[in-house]
């Protein structure tokens, strides 16, 4: 049974109102499956919601919002969002945009015009990277937020060392809105200890997807302790390595369900804890050169027509950093120019938060990506494939998260960014 404070009380009697009464009911229910105690404060500046799309399925969803509205409810937090689901720039024949503008998104005014009401932070605030520089919703060690996109849960877990459990749409908002949240999982000490040693014994620097893909299948939502990974990685959260663990970390929580993870000598908890954050009967799981290659060719190929030509390919999900767009665009500089070529052999989606985009479009770099035809959009190429007419289509990717969760291919980065130069992969 849950306790409660005199003012969550009061708020569960009807003080702030019978819709906001309900909110706290439900976080209650939520809680008590999970055997929480108590109900703790939301201590970060920001929500994250991951409901920033307006699908014809998902109407009911928007009601709920309405009836917050209605309900008088006064959000204790501004929220951002995950990424919208349009952008005209990005290449789509003309039944696609028929799809995607009046059947799947019809909703998307509605939608936005809702959330605005609600408390989002802005119109450039739709990322799943809600927690890169330039966003502004980058929460701090020891803070707990009420967030439930996967790729930013695992990343503020981890990364930055907040406190948050995997919650689901709605959930998420509730939590923002009367501002506590059921202590549970990931928010105890506890619950934040390593079920799994992970001992990377690779001969060269893994590839980022698909490490946290075999650590993601194996451990399922359980929490892993990777040793050997600084080797390649370092003992500084610099760009570089913020980048891997972003993109790791999303394969973790797409492959499997990972909302935390500890990498030796580097996270900040492993920092300040070591191996004392490991389990006493912690499992081992062993990831050799032998291993990754085994779960990548275990990945299935879902086009109608295997050795089809790709027509299109997508890279960031979750949304680029800065630095991967400079590093992106200088290989594709280089590529082009060894295979004497002033265009992409493939239309190619680069995407990122509005806020990165619009410091990205002042670069040279973004001029000479536009020259070549390369799209830079803040959509999320997942919404994008999600609909029969691009599930049609051959499309390969670099993120193991929109392989998982879609028909695309996956090819590693150095692997996509050739087949788009017009080099061959073996």
């Amino acid at each position: 049974m849950i306790k409660l404070t005199p003012e969550q009380q009061a708020v569960y009697d009807g003080s702030k109102g019978e819709t906001t009464a309900k909110i706290l009911e439900t976080l209650m229910l939520y809680g008590e499956i999970y055997g929480a105690d108590k109900m703790v404060d939301v201590t970060s500046e920001y929500g994250h919601t991951v409901y920033s799309y307006g699908l014809q399925t998902l109407e009911s969803v928007l009601d709920i919002f309405e009836e917050l509205i209605e309900g008088n409810v006064e959000f204790k937090q501004k929220f951002t969002a995950d990424p919208r689901p349009l952008d005209p720039n990005v290449p789509a024949d003309v039944t696609q945009q028929l799809v995607f503008t009046h059947y799947m998104y019809s909703l998307q005014d509605r939608c936005e015009a809702l959330l605005k009401e609600m408390g989002m932070k802005s119109d450039d605030d739709y990322t799943c990277a809600c927690y890169l520089p330039q966003n502004n919703n980058r929460p701090k060690k020891g803070e707990v937020l009420s967030w439930a996109e996967s790729s930013a849960v695992v990343y503020a877990n981890s990364v930055l060392g907040a406190r948050c459990n995997r919650n689901s749409g709605i959930m998420e908002l509730f939590g923002s809105a009367v501002g506590w949240v059921p202590n549970f999982g990931l928010l105890t000490d506890e619950g934040r200890k390593a079920d799994w040693i992970i001992e990377v014994k690779t001969s060269k620097k893994p590839e980022a997807q698909v490490l946290g893909s075999a650590i993601g299948m194996k451990v399922v939502e359980d929490v892993p302790y990777v040793k050997g990974l600084d080797k390649w990685l370092g003992s500084e959260l610099n760009a570089d390595a913020c980048a891997y663990l972003k993109d790791f970390g999303a394969a973790t929580a797409s492959n499997g369900a990972v909302g935390l993870y500890h990498i030796d000598k580097l996270t900040p908890e492993a920092v300040e804890s070591g191996e004392r954050l490991i389990k006493p009967d912690a499992k081992v799981y062993v990831i050799d050169d032998a291993e990754l290659e085994r779960v990548r060719n275990n990945y299935p190929v879902l086009w109608a027509d295997p050795n089809a030509k790709p027509e299109l390919a997508f890279l960031g999900c979750p949304h680029l950093t800065m630095e991967q767009l400079k590093e992106y665009a200088d290989t594709l500089t280089a590529n082009l120019k060894e295979t004497h070529r002033t265009r992409l052999a493939i239309p190619t989606v680069f995407t990122t938060s509005p806020a990165v985009l619009k410091e990205f479009k002042e670069t040279l770099r973004a001029r000479k990506l536009k020259e070549m035809g390369v799209v830079v959009s803040y959509i999320c190429p997942l919404m994008y494939m999600n609909n029969p007419m691009s599930k049609m289509r051959p499309v390969i990717t670099n993120s193991n998260k929109l392989r998982t969760y879609t028909t695309c291919r996956y090819y590693t980065t150095d692997e996509v960014l050739d087949l788009v130069s017009g080099k061959e992969v073996k």
